[in-house]
């Protein structure tokens, strides 16, 4: 009870939570530590301790419930609260002009207008909702309509404030802002993983967004993503803060909130500013520590941007100048392949070193045999090198007058470098791929790919340590590694007896993953940690799974037909049989807890329906709910277990194969209809 804890202990603990917030804020937001970290670390601790003794002293804005110590099961969608919706692009002055003509004609009794230049951070699209102070939900933009609730991963964020620092806060306040992961952790992060044998994340921007969308938050605080606010949205008159009248108002107020605002922006009273704002960053943004693609602009008077509102896809009051990529040329000296963990070749350009972007590039993806082909490319040729996205350098084109005489055309291999198998390109793929499940280079991605974190997380066996088991012929398969012993590692180079041990006992460990990493480790194609998550919670054994066809794999909400096609074919082959018997016989964890039966006397438990077209005036999120409320399923395809089939307007080939099999058939009205009859019942 509240009233055990003595008022000296509360009072500690409110005072220590009050010190770390402004040390967090010093720290992250002002970039201005006022606390040596081990004086911050101590502080931590005795809140830590406290909360231990007395949990009624926990709360949600207390530093120590940053990170959730239950992973989530999964995202919930939810409509924001206001549309968050992207911007138009414009990629030269000439064509900002053109919008600044488009709203200047809306409005004839104005001849111009400032406008806010604020550097475009490329990064994922946050709205963070505040009650009463307190932060309590953050939502991904997903299609500007509604997003993924993400609130646990976003708590930790250091830069976001878990309780707003205002005295008298409105009862209700949304931020908008991006997050994004700085130059250096995106190094770092994918330093750890390519020691740790996984695949490397193309860009920052793909870093931030796979992980705001981890399901355990531990792990999205390590990633340590950053925030910058850039849109304030108030109830008039509540609270101690005045309503902002311009954007350079909201930005001010976001920050006494709080909030990290980027300090690179400018007011400019006039296209010139705006073009002299683009072009000082063109030149200056690769010395930034995070990656910006553009300038954005919005008009500075926020009652000029409500009379301009928006057009269905866009504010008319806001536009996203960008900037175009980077290009060089130089020499393309050879051409190699790489073979991937599912066999994939992927041709690469070997070029005379060159500085692009910041950095030095001597190879470039030339992606597939098809873009090859489009090229052309002979050794010797001069090529043009960009940075895709900021980041993977890649052919752009060939200047082919400049092609040396006699230049040899660069062709991809008939046979695979890496085992000397004939290399197909299956029917209907752009991927030409090694098949051989034999080859070196799938068998040392299956072993990376079972040993990386998201999978089976076997600490300390990275990349190094497998290319020389595989070169020792001590595994030929993951089941192999579970029947390694201290002996077997001790004449691998570096190897010593205490790390021996250690790295068997993590082998041994990771037999108690879940199943759910289990099936995500084993590679199958398009089948990534997500939809590990969705189909095991479904098909909670492996011979479940196994024995399912594609259309009950592909009736999990979530799971299209191609994840279903490809789980279905992995599990046929002989060779994942084995597989499969094997890891069963070393005690690798092939089963979870089955999925609670639903409440029998719901009045729909065990019904399935498919929602196709669009209803009336239920939106589909709202259809679903209102069928999950009564115990019955939503599933994304029609089969024969398909308990009805809900129609609207332009229903499509869902419909037709409902009518093939004789099911049920219910219109809007229908459907609100049977529930509330059942319901009654």
């Amino acid at each position: 009870m509240a009233e055990t804890v003595p008022v000296d202990r509360r009072q500690r603990a409110q005072e220590l939570r009050s010190q770390l917030q402004k040390a967090s804020y010093a720290y992250y937001v002002l970039d201005a530590p006022d606390l040596p970290d081990e004086v911050y670390d101590r502080l931590y601790r005795e809140l830590q301790d406290l909360e231990a003794q007395y949990p009624e002293l926990v709360t949600p804005d207390s530093p120590t419930q940053r990170v959730g110590e239950r992973p989530a099961s999964q995202f919930t969608a939810l409509e924001h609260n206001i549309p968050l919706y992207s911007l138009e692009n414009a990629f030269d002055i000439d064509e900002y002009r053109q919008w600044e003509g488009r709203w200047q004609r809306q409005t004839p009794d104005l001849d111009s207008a400032a406008v806010v230049a604020e550097l475009k951070i490329d990064g994922n699209a946050l709205a963070l909702t505040y009650e009463n102070g307190l932060l309590t939900r953050g939502v991904t933009r997903g299609d500007g309509i509604s997003g993924e609730d993400i609130t646990q991963n976003i708590r930790t964020i250091r830069s976001i404030p878990l309780r707003l620092q205002i005295d008298n806060p409105p009862s209700r306040v949304e931020v908008r802002g991006e997050a994004f992961i700085p130059n250096d952790v995106f190094d770092r992060i994918n330093a750890d993983r390519q020691a740790n044998g996984e695949a490397l994340f193309a860009n920052p921007r793909n870093a931030a967004a796979g992980t705001l969308r981890q399901l355990d938050s531990r792990v999205v605080a390590q990633r340590r993503l950053d925030f910058f606010a850039y849109t304030l949205l108030l109830p008039e008159g509540e609270g101690g803060l005045t309503l902002p009248q311009t954007q350079e108002d909201s930005l001010a107020a976001l920050q006494t909130l709080g909030f990290k605002v980027n300090p690179n922006r400018k007011l400019c009273p006039t296209a010139a500013d705006v073009a002299q704002f683009y072009d000082q960053w063109d030149e200056a943004r690769t010395q930034l520590p995070y990656l910006t693609d553009g300038v954005v602009v919005k008009l500075n008077d926020l009652a000029l941007q409500e009379r301009l509102g928006f057009t269905q896809k866009f504010p008319r009051w806001a536009i996203a100048l960008k900037y175009p990529a980077e290009e060089v040329p130089t020499i393309l000296q050879d051409m190699t392949v790489q073979i991937g963990r599912t066999g994939a070749v992927t041709p690469v350009a070997e070029l005379a070193p060159v500085q692009l972007a910041g950095t030095t590039v001597s190879r470039a993806t030339l992606h597939n045999a098809d873009r090859l082909a489009e090229l052309n490319l002979h050794k010797g040729d001069t090529v043009i090198v960009r940075k895709a996205g900021e980041i993977i350098p890649e052919v752009v084109r060939v200047l082919s007058d400049l092609r040396p005489v006699d230049a040899e055309p660069c062709r991809l291999p008939t046979h695979c470098p890496e085992c000397g198998k004939q290399l197909v390109r299956p029917v209907n793929e752009a991927v030409t791929r090694c098949i051989n499940p034999s080859c070196p280079a799938i068998v040392r991605g299956d072993l990376i790919h079972w040993t990386s974190r998201q999978a089976l997380d076997i600490a300390g066996l990275g990349e190094k340590w497998v290319q020389q088991l595989l070169e020792q012929k001590l595994v030929s398969s993951v089941a192999d590694l579970y029947e390694l012993t201290v002996e077997d590692l001790l004449p691998l180079e570096r190897m010593g007896k205490q790390l021996a041990q250690k790295l068997i006992d993590s082998i041994q460990v990771s037999k108690s993953q879940p199943w759910s990493r289990v099936l995500f480790g084993l590679g199958i194609r398009h089948v990534g940690a997500v939809n590990a998550q969705l189909l095991t919670k479904e098909f909670y054994t492996a011979d479940r799974l196994a024995a399912a066809d594609p259309k009950e794999i592909e009736a999990v909400y979530g799971i299209g037909p191609e994840i279903a096609y490809s789980v279905h074919e992995w599990f046929q082959s002989a060779a994942n049989q084995h597989l499969i018997e094997r890891l069963k016989a070393v005690g690798v964890q092939l089963e979870g807890a089955p999925t609670v039966a639903e409440p029998t006397e719901l009045p729909m438990a065990g019904k399935t329906f498919v929602l196709t077209g669009t209803l009336p005036t239920l939106s589909r999120r709202e259809a679903k709910a209102k069928i999950e409320e009564s115990g019955g399923k939503v599933t994304g395809s029609v089969s024969s277990k398909t308990s009805y089939v809900v129609v609207g307007v332009d229903a499509g080939s869902k419909l037709a194969k409902a009518e093939k099999l004789g099911i049920q058939r219910l219109s809007e009205d229908d459907l609100l209809t049977l529930l509330q009859q059942t319901a009654s019942s």
